[in-house]
C-alpha cells in the first residue's frame, strides 16, 4: 500500500526547499515506522482512532496494541516533522498532508 505526501509552505519557500523537506519527512517517517510499507496501514489505523477519540487526552480507552500503534504514529510523525521542518520550524507555518 503506498501513500503520497504533500508539503505546504508559504510562498517565500522555494520548490526546491519543499522537495527537500518532503524527502526528509518521508525518510524519517519510514525509518521511524520501520519500513515504507507500514506508513499507510499505520496511518489509516491512527486516523480511525483519531476520528473516534480526537483530542481526548491519552490514554484513549483502547486495547494496548491500539494504544501502542497510536503512540508509534505520534512519535514517527514528530520525527518526520522535525526532520522536514526543523525543531524550530524553520519553514514557518509549513505543514504536510498524507494521502493513502
Amino acid at each position: 500500500m503506498s501513500y503520497t505526501l504533500k508539503i505546504f509552505a508559504s510562498e517565500d519557500v522555494s520548490q526546491t526547499e519543499r522537495d527537500q523537506a518532503g524527502l526528509r519527512f518521508r525518510a524519517a517517517l519510514e525509518e521511524s515506522l520501520g519500513d515504507a510499507s507500514l506508513v499507510a496501514p499505520v496511518y489509516r489505523a491512527w486516523l480511525r482512532l483519531y476520528q473516534i477519540y480526537g483530542d481526548t487526552p491519552r490514554p484513549w480507552p483502547v486495547s494496548p496494541p491500539e494504544l501502542l500503534l497510536a503512540e508509534q504514529w505520534d512519535a514517527a510523525e514528530l520525527a518526520a516533522t522535525q526532520a522536514a521542518f526543523g525543531e524550530n520550524r524553520y519553514m514557518g507555518d509549513a505543514h504536510f498532508e498524507i494521502e493513502i
